[in-house]
């Protein structure tokens, strides 16, 4: 997820907020912001490029959520606490039948689009038609949360019943807060009278989408019912939002919201020394430096529900055909014992973060966690794992563990641009080194690295962008959209038969003893079978001005969200 002196937007960004050194501040933007503009550093190197709701693969960051979420309501909204607050949630009631197979969603009457037309179950259905069509084979582009919630092939029927209340029956029998929370949740409603341009041809609309993803500016983005409504932008320096003055929420009070392009982690410490910036981070790099920042900002830390990893490509096609060799369990198993995380927590972290071997982090706390899991089956020991890799046949030939003609030496892509990143794989790659497993660190913008991993596996061979994955859209956390079988998110091609099964058996209704079991038993699977490879877990470290109010106690831990419109100004 993009912190307004350090509220990150992260998603799977931590280490992007925690760049390092780079170039000056550039401060291009065409004039000074006044005190009325609340300005929110960007995570280093990234921009919003994908602005309709229902995000693509190849922009399905925290980024474009943030910019979802200031212009549309969701049809369910999570709370801070992980549950279920239907006084700002599009739906005012969900009613659901003992199985789990059918839900009847009212739609409340609070929240109405900016032209006046009311919020209808007609827009529901359309937003979900088209979450349908991009998470099928040969659409024109994929919808991200595609394997989650069900979405889409579980989802057998999504029907308006008059214009206030829908009905969705799904072909197997589910848990119900799972599918509340990651297939409902996923529906972020827009008015299908300003959307729906191709009604009997759902390729066409879905290309149409597509040609306006990235410009907030036309028609259709001007009808929305969230807080703000998109203002202006300046490609790679800025975008702002000003308020919805026909929301149905709390309204904000800050004129405008401007979300800033930083191009390193040096270029937004300045904005923080200068004031230019309201809400940032304090880069982990500069962390011997924030006395140099004025008393009038202050920082505060906090984790997000979410973990870290580098992916491995596991697909037939992978770069270098390593494919199978990645899908190997032990030989993940090696190069995860070649991780420092102990080392990376103490030197590039100064002491904050906890080691994770798990895809539920530790912290924040929750109740989804399982504390049974606690100690690391493959802690950071180069020597076991290269004995590892020996057991299973590998020999070390000049250096490089080598088997069958096939050596274990590979390119390793990763966010240029932060000196923490760079710092993190010079030690992963000495860790490996020492086991015989050689890579080739090459430094890619995010955007690129994004790209890369989801475009097309016979690109790469592994990843690492900074950052992991945090819980959204699925806020009850069983891996669907990461772990299971050709879902969207998996881009790295994990394939485990038993993940499957017990990611679905996860889903299945019981009691909360029994389903709280079964997350446990996916979570235990995980830790074992290493899909791709766990990183330590780290606080966001923010900034906030002090003349900018309610940043913390607004901020969703669990969707890693800010909400400006609660925000406050003041000298």
């Amino acid at each position: 997820m993009t912190k307004v002196n350090i509220i990150l937007m992260a998603s799977s960004l931590l280490g992007l907020l925690t760049a390092g050194c780079g170039q000056a501040s550039t401060a291009n933007s065409s004039s000074n912001p006044s005190t009325s503009t609340v300005v929110v550093a960007l995570p280093i190197q990234t921009a919003p490029n994908w602005f309709f709701p229902v995000l693509a693969s190849t922009g399905f960051t925290d980024t474009n959520t943030q910019m979802n979420f200031m212009m549309y309501e969701p049809l369910v909204h999570i709370s801070r606490t992980d549950t279920i607050n239907y006084h700002r949630s599009i739906a005012s009631n969900i009613a659901y039948n003992k199985a789990g197979t059918r839900y009847v969603i009212s739609i409340g009457s609070r929240y109405r689009w900016s032209n006046g037309r009311p919020v209808t179950a007609q827009d529901v259905v359309f937003t979900w038609n088209i979450m349908k069509a991009a998470s099928e084979n040969g659409a024109s582009w994929s919808y991200g949360g595609a394997g989650g919630g069900g979405i889409p092939s579980d989802w057998t029927g999504v029907q308006a019943m008059g214009t206030h209340k829908v009905v969705v029956t799904l072909a197997h029998p589910a848990n119900q807060q799972w599918f509340i929370h990651n297939g409902l949740a996923q529906i972020i409603p827009v008015p299908q009278s300003q959307w729906d341009k191709y009604p009997h041809n759902m390729t066409k609309e879905l290309s149409y989408i597509k040609s306006i993803a990235n410009v907030p500016s036309s028609k259709p983005y001007h009808v929305v019912d969230g807080p703000f409504q998109f203002s202006q932008m300046q490609p790679s320096n800025y975008w702002d939002f000003t308020p919805n003055a026909h929301y149905g929420g709390h309204k904000a009070t800050v004129k405008t919201i401007r979300f800033q392009y930083e191009t390193s982690s040096a270029n937004e410490f300045a904005g923080l020394k200068t004031g230019t910036v309201a809400v940032g981070y304090l880069p982990p790099s500069l962390w011997n430096s924030r006395n140099k920042l004025s008393t009038a900002d202050r920082f505060w830390g906090g984790y997000v529900f979410g973990f870290n990893m580098a992916r491995i490509n596991q697909s037939p096609q992978a770069l270098g055909g390593l494919g199978p060799i990645f899908s190997q369990r032990y030989v993940r198993a090696a190069m995860e014992m070649g991780i420092n995380q102990g080392g990376i927590v103490k030197s590039f972290y100064h002491g904050q973060g906890v080691m994770e071997d798990g895809p539920v982090p530790s912290r924040p706390a929750t109740t989804f966690y399982d504390p049974a899991l606690s100690k690391a089956p493959y802690p950071f020991n180069p020597a076991q794992g290269k004995a590892l890799l020996e057991k299973h046949g590998w020999r070390d030939v000049n250096g490089t563990m080598t088997k069958h003609g096939v050596k274990l030496s590979f390119p390793l892509i990763y966010t240029s641009g932060s000196t923490t990143i760079t710092d993190i794989v010079q030690l992963v790659k000495a860790g490996w080194a020492r086991e015989g497993i050689q890579v080739s660190l090459v430094p890619e913008p995010y955007d690129n690295v994004i790209q890369t991993m989801h475009s097309n596996p016979a690109k790469w061979d592994a990843a690492f962008w900074g950052g992991g994955w945090t819980y959204q859209p699925d806020y009850y956390p069983t891996g669907g959209e990461l772990f299971a079988t050709g879902s969207a998110a998996n881009a790295g091609h994990y394939n485990s038969p038993t993940m499957d099964r017990l990611i679905s058996g996860s889903y299945s209704p019981g009691t909360l003893s029994q389903s709280r079991k079964a997350l446990f038993a996916y979570e235990s699977w995980a830790v074992q079978d290493i899909p791709y490879l766990w990183f330590p877990w780290v606080p966001q470290f923010n900034e906030t001005a002090n003349t900018v109010h309610h940043v913390k106690s607004t901020f969703n831990p669990i969707t890693d969200l800010n909400y400006p419109n609660y925000w406050t100004t003041a000298k």
